[in-house]
């Protein structure tokens, strides 16, 4: 009994270090958050933005977020300036729209199959098209990796196909940038 004793106590320990280990980018995301709504870097912001993700995380149950541990900063930066391009066309043509003497003929509610199945890149992906203007994400079914998402002005099928092939796009630019190497593999596969 002695002998198991002290082994089943360093295996909790470990988990203990894990699970907290697990939990630091979310905590680190929440203080970075908080100093940004409160629109200082203070150490009182500080202190009650740690305080405060500790009390979130520990009574509102959350998933661990599963990183990759690999970050390609090319791949990134590539993000970066394509969303941010679309995001500079993707206003125009809305606010062209909104000045049209003509109302928008058809919109559309597509679902697209995600190749993934991190729930992480998936948030990601969900995240930036609801930022371009013209398209918002509806829902999102986790279990399948499928996305929903309504898009404005699809006047035919081929303007379907593109915000197919934006959501594709996005997702594989995110993958490259943050995925993990099973879905590096998987995405290879599809294309």
């Amino acid at each position: 009994m002695s002998e198991t004793a002290p082994k089943t106590g360093t295996v909790k320990r470990r988990a203990l270090r894990a699970r907290i280990w697990q939990q630091v980018p979310l905590i680190v995301a929440l203080v970075i958050l908080w100093m940004l709504l409160w629109g200082s870097i203070s150490w009182l912001n500080l202190v009650t933005g740690l305080v405060l993700a500790i009390v979130v995380t520990r009574v509102f149950f959350l998933p661990p977020i599963e990183l990759s541990g690999r970050f390609h900063p090319w791949w990134a930066l590539v993000f970066l300036a394509d969303f941010s391009a679309k995001v500079v066309v993707a206003s125009f043509q809305v606010a062209a729209q909104a000045f049209a003497a003509r109302p928008v003929s058809r919109n559309a509610v597509i679902g697209v199959q995600l190749f993934t199945r991190s729930d992480l890149i998936m948030t990601l992906t969900a995240i930036a098209l609801s930022l371009i203007p013209g398209s918002l994400v509806v829902e999102a079914d986790r279990e399948r990796s499928v996305l929903y998402l309504h898009v404005f002005s699809t006047p035919d099928d081929a303007a379907v196909e593109a915000a197919r092939t934006q959501v594709m796009r996005i997702e594989r630019q995110l993958v490259r940038a943050l995925g993990s190497r099973h879905d590096l593999e998987r995405m290879s596969e599809w294309t």
